[in-house]
């Protein structure tokens, strides 16, 4: 995969100030504000930044965390999975693979046949429609 970088004026450029501020500068969108949330088409999740493919409205499931939540990723080549010790807390962030975007974090917590939770921001998704 090629991997996309531009510099942070050049991100400035397309993404909105809220978008920027999560996926590039690592932040987080309040709980149960994302327009993600509860979306309950079906279709593809897309990174906000680059269009990579990363999550299926079929591995979409409500954990009660505040975002939207999936218990397995489109494609594992299309995240990346990295140590994230900010917070006083010990988590693993979760990246995209093409472009580096802040996504959100995964957890162990989910239900089966994976048992994980990626709980992502919803600013840095882009909904397809299937």
């Amino acid at each position: 995969m090629d991997k996309i970088n531009k510099t942070d004026n050049e991100w400035r450029e397309i993404l909105s100030e809220e978008e920027f501020l999560v996926t590039r500068k690592k932040g987080t969108e309040r709980a149960f504000t994302g327009k993600y949330y509860k979306n309950e088409e079906s279709g593809k999740y897309l990174c906000i930044c680059c269009g990579n493919e990363l999550f299926s409205s079929e591995h979409k499931y409500e954990s009660g965390s505040g975002w939207p939540s999936f218990y397995l990723p489109l494609n594992e080549k299309n995240i990346e999975e990295e140590s994230d010790l900010s917070h006083f807390m010990r988590r693993t962030e979760v990246k995209c693979a093409k472009c580096g975007a802040h996504l959100g974090h995964v957890f162990d917590d989910g239900p089966q046949p994976t048992g994980k939770r990626f709980c992502i921001n919803s600013v840095s998704l882009k909904f397809e429609k299937k």
